[in-house]
């Protein structure tokens, strides 16, 4: 599965990590979780595009990829390779949303495989059909970030200008769900793998949000309006806006994208907000029929991760209070030990801190030395793999789940080159 890139490219970034580096663990680390990504998760396939698997599992999320890639743009321009790879992967993608825009994984080929047995309208490109408002956001973040690092413009094809189209349809036929065609069931599994109500999922009401049956963890919605998947939307509907106009010269298309994007924000500052302790704050979840859920979870995108996707500033004072609400005890998720503290989730067990959700911690920090910390708590819980892994035991790094998990080692390599002030 390796892809063929530039050893000195590669080696010439891991060489300015390990100059300032003060912590010589940083970028033992770096090296290897850099490394690793392109070596076990990334293969050139014989379509001419790009399939990149989570890692311990042989299906490709939409989320994941973008993720697990993102990094690799700090050398995209000194590497035709990775910057093809990247494209690549953006041509897989959009294939993949124009095959079901409501599915979350994808097999390579058409094999038939999935990770169950859902009620839901599945094929054989499907590997589960869980609809997240994020994995369509995700592809788009990705092909708009490589044209505003590199210049680059062919994975803006006709194909792409197609899904920016399903991807709009989609949005706004989820805004009233009442009328989705979508359902899903899972029987016998967790409670939070399946939705209630014959597969459409517990009553809501219009907010101008885009209704989400699963979050980032692929577990489902309490509430079906996720609050930081619908800021992860307006991002990158204004970014649609913009390949609109300047790439395909489409002015239909940027005004839905643009008019969507608005009447999205208008319902996060609408219903999103909530007073807590006197204080605004972000919900979690909303339904529009005024319940709403205060917490955070470590999967992206998340509350605290809402300035690292573009929603907001990092000094914007409801952030600022959301975030001192869901790095404490009033987050359900946040677990405090003797090794570390941070954000879990529902998805693994109790006092489980997830590396994805301290390295978020830290990108959307401005304190050069809460990054360091973090930093250092990562490698000195990673159980000594030299890799990240899912959820980390608060009292006892040598408990984790998943050995192999590609996005949370890119999140640490964001995180240190953050940190280091390369090619940000």
């Amino acid at each position: 599965m390796t892809v063929n890139y530039s050893k000195s490219v590669i080696d010439n970034l891991k060489k300015q990590v390990a100059e300032r580096s003060s912590n010589p663990r940083w970028s033992e680390v770096f090296s290897n979780c850099f490394d690793n990504t392109l070596e076990t998760t990334v293969k050139s396939t014989e379509y001419g595009d790009t399939f990149v698997i989570t890692g311990d599992i042989p299906a490709m999320w939409l989320r994941d990829s973008s993720a697990q890639i993102k990094p690799y743009l700090a050398v995209a321009n000194e590497d035709k390779t990775i910057k093809q790879l990247i494209c690549g992967l953006v041509a897989r993608q959009i294939k993949c949303i124009l095959i079901d825009p409501y599915a979350n994984a994808f097999n390579e080929t058409e094999n038939g495989h999935c990770y169950h047995q859902d009620i839901t309208e599945m094929n054989g490109w499907i590997w589960e059909r869980k609809y997240e408002v994020d994995s369509l956001c995700y592809p788009i973040e990705l092909a708009y970030l490589l044209w505003k690092k590199t210049g680059e413009t062919k994975q803006f094809t006709e194909a792409f200008k197609q899904a920016a189209q399903v991807i709009v349809e989609v949005f706004e036929t989820e805004q009233h769900h009442e009328n989705s065609p979508y359902r899903f069931e899972r029987v016998g599994e967790r409670p939070e793998d399946t939705l209630s109500n014959g597969g459409l999922g517990e009553p809501c009401s219009y907010t101008g949000m885009i209704w989400s049956g699963f979050r980032p963890s692929d577990d489902s919605c309490t509430y079906n309006y996720l609050i930081p998947a619908n800021m992860f939307a307006v991002v990158i509907l204004r970014y649609l806006e913009e390949i609109a106009e300047v790439i395909y010269e489409d002015n239909v298309l940027a005004k839905k994208a643009k008019q969507l994007k608005n009447t999205i924000d208008q319902g996060i500052s609408k219903w999103g907000i909530v007073e807590h302790l006197g204080k605004k704050v972000y919900a979690y979840e909303v339904d529009g029929l005024g319940n709403y859920l205060l917490m955070d979870d470590a999967n992206v995108p998340s509350l605290l991760a809402a300035p690292y996707l573009g929603y907001c500033s990092v000094d914007d004072t409801v952030y600022q209070n959301t975030r001192a609400l869901i790095l404490s005890a009033d987050n359900p998720y946040y677990y405090e030990g003797t090794k570390l503290k941070g954000i879990g989730s529902e998805h693994t067990p109790k006092n489980y801190v997830w590396p994805i959700a301290l390295c978020i911690q830290g990108l959307t920090t401005k304190d050069q030395s809460e990054k360091a910390e973090l930093l250092n708590t990562l490698v000195q819980t990673d159980a000594g793999t030299n890799h990240m892994h899912e959820g980390i035991n608060v009292n006892d790094p040598m408990q984790y789940t998943r050995e192999w998990f590609s996005w949370a080692n890119m999140m640490f390599c964001e995180l240190l080159l953050d940190y280091l002030k390369i090619n940000k």
